[in-house]
This record gives C-alpha cells, sequence and structure tokens, in this order.
C-alpha cells in the first residue's frame, strides 16, 4: 500500500518540545480517545457560525437557518446509520450521554434483565447496573466471545429486555459478530444496542440494530456531540422533531456539533469505506506486527486474522504502562492512551489478574494502547515503532517524578503543559 492516509486532520503538523530540547513533529496515536477535525468539519463549522442561532421558538432568519442546519444534520445520522423514517435522531453530548438517555426512556425496573458483556465501556454498563439487572457475557483470554455466548446469555430466565453490545472493543479493536449476534437476539423477540462509538469511524453501522449510540469526537468532529437513533415510537415526539436529548429545560441544543457531524459524515461518505477499512488493515496489521517483534511487549486481544480496528494495547515487561506512555510523549512526541480505557472487567481479562484495589492509582494494573485513524501513514506507524523499541530498550535519559494522584509520569524538571494561548 502506499505509504499515504486517505486525507489529513488538523494539527498532524504541530511542533512540540521534547526533553533533549527538540522539536518534533506531534504525532497521535489516541484516536480510540478522541480524534483531531477534518479539514472540512472546520469549514463547515466556520461557515455556519454566524448564521448560528437558537432554535427554540426563534422566527429570525438566522434562526431558521440554525433549524435547517440541525434538521439536515439529523437526516445525515439517519442515512449514515442506515435508518429511515421510523426511527428518530437524539443529539446528546456523546455516546454516554446517549445510553443514559435510552436508559431513562426504556423505564426498566429491578426485575428486569439485559444481558451485556464484559468487553464493554463502562458508559454500556453503568445504566444498565443502574436500573435493571445485568446478565454477562464472558470471554476468553484473548478478549473474544462468539455468537453462541451470547445465545447461552439470551437463552436465560427471566427473558432479557435488551442485549447491549459494543460494536468493536476499544482496548483490542477486536470486533465482535454482530450480524449474527443482532439476528440471534431477534429471533428471541430481544431488541439490541449497539454501541458504536468506536466503530462509527471506521466501518458501517449495523443496520439491524434497534438502538445505536456514537459521539462526534471520535469520527473527527470534536464538537461535543453525540447520537442516539432508535424507533420514533419509543422516543417523545418533541425530541424526534428537534432533535434534542430532552425538553427546553435542557437548554439549547448544539447546532455548532450537529453541523461538525454532518460534514464529518458527508467527507467519510466521500472517502468510501472501502479505501478507509483497506488502509486501516495495513495499519493495524503494521502496528501489531511491529509491537509483537520488540522484545519485552506483550500485545493484548486475539492472535492475527481477527477482524480489528487500528488499535494495539500492550504492556511492557518491568516498566508502568504510565511511564511508557509518558516516555513516548516525553522523548519522541508521540501521543498514546494508558490505563484502564473504561473498560476494567475487560482489561483485568485480558491481562489475567483479579480485581485489584482501585483506590490505589499507583498500583492499578494498566496497558498502553496506541490506536490510529484516517489520518495515520505507515511511516507515522514505524516512527511510533522505533520509538516504542527505544523506550524498552534505554534508561531514562532524564529523571521522572510521578503525580501520586494520579500515577501519571512527567519528566522531573518538567511539569503537564500548559493550555496553549
Amino acid at each position: 500500500m502506499v505509504d499515504s492516509a486517505p486525507t489529513a486532520l488538523a494539527g498532524d503538523e504541530l511542533q512540540v518540545p521534547c526533553v533533549d530540547g527538540v522539536q518534533r513533529r506531534y504525532l497521535s496515536f489516541d484516536a480510540a480517545a478522541a480524534t483531531g477535525a477534518l479539514p472540512s468539519v472546520l469549514d463547515a463549522v466556520w461557515a455556519f457560525i454566524p448564521w448560528q442561532a437558537s432554535v427554540q421558538g426563534g422566527a429570525g432568519y438566522k434562526s431558521q437557518a440554525s433549524a435547517v442546519g440541525l434538521e439536515s444534520a439529523r437526516l445525515a445520522a439517519l442515512a449514515f446509520a442506515g435508518r429511515g423514517t421510523d426511527d428518530a435522531v437524539l443529539f446528546c453530548r456523546n455516546a454516554t450521554e446517549a445510553i443514559d438517555r435510552l436508559a431513562d426512556r426504556l423505564r426498566l425496573g429491578r426485575d428486569d434483565v439485559v444481558v451485556t458483556t464484559v468487553a464493554e465501556h463502562i458508559a454500556n454498563l453503568r445504566p444498565w447496573a443502574r436500573t435493571a439487572q445485568c446478565r454477562y457475557v464472558g470471554c476468553g483470554g484473548d478478549g473474544t466471545f462468539d455468537t453462541e455466548d451470547v445465545v447461552t446469555a439470551l437463552r436465560g430466565r427471566p427473558r432479557p429486555a435488551l442485549l447491549a453490545i459494543t460494536g468493536a472493543s476499544g482496548v483490542t479493536g477486536w470486533m465482535p459478530p454482530l450480524a449474527d449476534v443482532i439476528e440471534a437476539a431477534h429471533r428471541r423477540g430481544v431488541p439490541v444496542l449497539v454501541d458504536a462509538a468506536q466503530l462509527a469511524p471506521h466501518e458501517p453501522l449495523p443496520a439491524d440494530a434497534d438502538f445505536l449510540a456514537w459521539s462526534g469526537h471520535k469520527m473527527y468532529a470534536p464538537f461535543g456531540i453525540g447520537v442516539l437513533i432508535g424507533p420514533r415510537r419509543l422516543l417523545r415526539a418533541e425530541d424526534a422533531r428537534t432533535g434534542l436529548a430532552g425538553t427546553e429545560a435542557d437548554g439549547s441544543p448544539n447546532v455548532i456539533g450537529a453541523v461538525a457531524l454532518h460534514a464529518a459524515i458527508q467527507t467519510l461518505g466521500e472517502t468510501g469505506w472501502p479505501a478507509i477499512a483497506a488502509h486501516e488493515r495495513s495499519i493495524a496489521a503494521s502496528m501489531r506486527r511491529g509491537l509483537a517483534a520488540i522484545p519485552g511487549v506483550r500485545l493484548l486481544g486475539p492472535e492475527a486474522g481477527a477482524r480489528r480496528l487500528p488499535i494495539a494495547t500492550f504492556t511492557v515487561t518491568g516498566m508502568p504502562h504510565a511511564l511508557v506512555a509518558a516516555r513516548l510523549a516525553a522523548e519522541h512526541a508521540i501521543g498514546v492512551g494508558h490505563s484502564r480505557f473504561g473498560a476494567d472487567l475487560y482489561l483485568d481479562r485480558l491481562l489475567g489478574v483479579a480485581d485489584e484495589d482501585t483506590g490505589n492509582r499507583r498500583a492499578i494494573r494498566g496497558a498502553v494502547r496506541a490506536s490510529a485513524g484516517i489520518n495515520t501513514t505507515l511511516d507515522d506507524v514505524r516512527r511510533l515503532l522505533a520509538a516504542v523499541a527505544s523506550v524498552v530498550a534505554s534508561d531514562l535519559p532524564v529523571p521522572y517524578r510521578r503525580d501520586l494522584s494520579t500515577g501519571d509520569f512527567f519528566p522531573a524538571a518538567g511539569t503537564p503543559p500548559e493550555r496553549a494561548a
């Protein structure tokens, strides 16, 4: 594959200082947490800002223009999800709030059961534990489960009121067999929510899921927007009409966020899923193959051949995950994620450890996550691999100190970077 990416993102050329006094181009491998903005998204936002106005009861031209922008984004989100007029879109702040809103609307009780999995982000666990009983689908040491594992949980009594499942793991990038799982649930009369926060920027969304939730900040539109899609009959009429996640008491809707999401959807559509998938398969394979070849690095998740997003999560023998991440940042200008990624149940199984005292952040077992996106090149991957190899093999070039409250490391002579002016 040609060593290029489908598109660049805002900020890709930023230079940041390293501990050796050299300025290096900042390289983000933390797309699973949040992405940069597509240039087309920024263009759309700047073009819309002069026209922004209240859409709640406003009769002026700018209010009408804002209402059109919101409605256009709503229709774009429906099309992006492969949905029609029987479904409604609620715009929220993020996928976490979207799932919370759904939990409130379903009006489940303590006698109701929600089947979910140990591979979920806490955003797709906490709302169901709050409103109902959870029945968990486990996983193997490689972090995977199959359709029959889900079916076993669905067969339990009482019959589940909902299956809540991730579209892709934010820890390993592994994608469950969604089509088969959704079909199996529907055969038993169980509706399905797919947490598509990780999946949305990488793969087509599952059109057969009853409910979908995802976020703009993971799909190149980081302007505080989330999406909940579900049957119109189950969502309040005013929500379906305005795209609000609630009543007017919730305040004005995030029209700019909706406009940004619309622009991201358009750009992903123009790029095309085949081109995105081919690029990211190459990136994922290169990352995992290269990391696996570095002595002392242990990759988490399934072996080669499993369908996965461009995510590679790993540990380094004898080095805290927080220190690995800090050294990649301070010595090589590479941003990665570390810790537990909001998926404690899953990570414990991947690491093969029992529950630990989560009150002591320094003692928490975790990992390092390198996650790529539409802007990542093979040259970026080569730079990441060289940096990891250097961190693993070399002594500390400067002393590091540890923040006892967070567990994070920083070069002893420096402080966390201040916000740019």
